[in-house]
């Protein structure tokens, strides 16, 4: 089959859950002997917009940008939804609710099929104004009549698009990216001047519904002796809240902002954490979050539905969403009791390693696609979270003593 991907910016991968999704994806369902041409940004690749070449076997096609932060995932995505046109796709995969506010020109002017994936609500994420908003928004009333099929990152929003327009979707759990070997005596973590299990680490941009503001003004408030905070995350397309945020730990050197970190820096900082917090208001299936628990890292996380959904009460810490005193309540209970939050960590590396698979995510999708190109009998309907083998092997982590 040919397949062309829309909605990504590009490979390989920096910061952004969908182009993380993508290069662990579609490698994958080229491997299975499918042509997959996924359309990118030529200001995100760095290449120029008529540059073509390969990560992983993916052809990726890069497409001129307009450099209005914002807007250029929506220009390029009616740019690949035309070009699509012309040759003969069997698959054409949005990515993204806003992106597929163009779904509707290869349904109505090609024969090929539609599918959506949703990663998430964008229409409420506070970076948007009112007008993005509503765009994103008829993006997803869009995916909802005109894709053969959309699937889903989670239960809950499996459960928004049948409560809201009883719409059938196909629920595919993601999951955690494989970190670089690193150095096991944490060189990084020490030239940040902290000590490797005695700092809290944030991973995620720098934007107000990730809440970093939040955990800053809790970590303040917990004054937890000989423990630090470090904010990694990139601040591009967030307007002046990076700078609020630095104005509001200026007086604390027990903060430290890394900026986006990459490699084996990346694999470094999340391993030497003691404590991995995400504050989020809004996620759709936070991968961040999936990556610290294969890690082994104990976990404080709001209490929306995505974090509910892959935590619960016996895989981590949940807090009140939005709440200082419940984030500093959480807090000062996890220091206080390592060997429970210990006991978490290790439940939550289990059933990563049981029910979140990158090369069952693959599978899942590339049997969609079959399926409506009439390869199969039928797609799956409910990805359930019974272990595939009764031998999926466990090792103790070494970082619990």
């Amino acid at each position: 089959m040919r397949i062309a991907v829309i909605g990504a910016k590009g490979l390989p991968p920096r910061q952004g859950g969908i182009e993380h999704y993508c290069a662990e994806v579609f490698p994958k369902v080229v491997q299975k002997g499918h042509s997959v041409d996924l359309f990118a940004q030529s200001a995100y690749t760095g290449f120029p917009w008529h540059s073509r070449y390969s990560f992983q076997g993916v052809n990726v096609v890069t497409l001129p940008s307009l450099g209005i932060n914002g807007f250029d995932t929506l220009f390029t995505s009616a740019l690949a939804s035309v070009l699509t046109v012309k040759p003969r796709y069997d698959v054409i995969h949005f990515h993204a609710l806003g992106p597929s506010l163009f779904s509707v020109l290869p349904r109505l002017a090609t024969t090929s099929k539609v599918v959506v994936t949703c990663h998430g609500l964008d229409w409420q994420r506070a970076k948007w104004g009112q007008f993005s908003s509503q765009l994103i928004r008829l993006g997803e009333k869009t995916a909802v009549r005109f894709a053969h099929e959309i699937t889903v990152v989670s239960s809950d929003l499996q459960k928004y698009f049948s409560q809201t327009y009883d719409r059938r979707t196909v629920f595919i759990p993601n999951a955690p990216a494989n970190y670089l070997d690193s150095d096991a005596a944490f060189p990084f973590v020490r030239s940040l001047g902290i000590e490797p299990e005695k700092y809290m680490v944030f991973l995620g941009r720098l934007v107000p519904e990730k809440c970093p503001d939040l955990l800053i003004q809790a970590f303040q408030a917990l004054q937890a002796k000989n423990w630090k905070l470090v904010l990694v995350g990139g601040t591009g397309g967030t307007g002046s809240f990076p700078s609020k945020l630095y104005q509001l730990a200026s007086a604390n050197p027990n903060i430290i902002f890394t900026g986006e970190l990459r490699g084996t820096r990346l694999a470094e900082i999340i391993r030497g954490a003691g404590l991995f917090i995400l504050p989020s208001n809004l996620e759709g299936s936070p991968l961040a979050l999936l990556e610290a628990m294969r890690e082994n890292v104990p976990i404080i996380a709001s209490d929306i539905a995505a974090h509910r959904e892959l935590i619960q009460d016996d895989r981590g810490l949940l807090f009140k969403k939005g709440d200082l005193f419940s984030l500093k309540d959480a807090l000062n209970w996890a220091l206080s009791h390592p060997y429970e939050m210990t006991l978490m960590a290790q439940r939550a590396h289990k059933d990563i390693l049981l029910h979140h698979s990158w090369n069952r995510v693959a599978t899942e999708v590339t049997q969609i696609y079959e399926s409506l190109c009439g390869w199969t009998a039928a797609a799956p309907t409910f990805r359930p979270r019974a272990v595939e083998s009764s031998t999926v092997e466990y090792r103790q982590p070494t970082r619990f003593r």
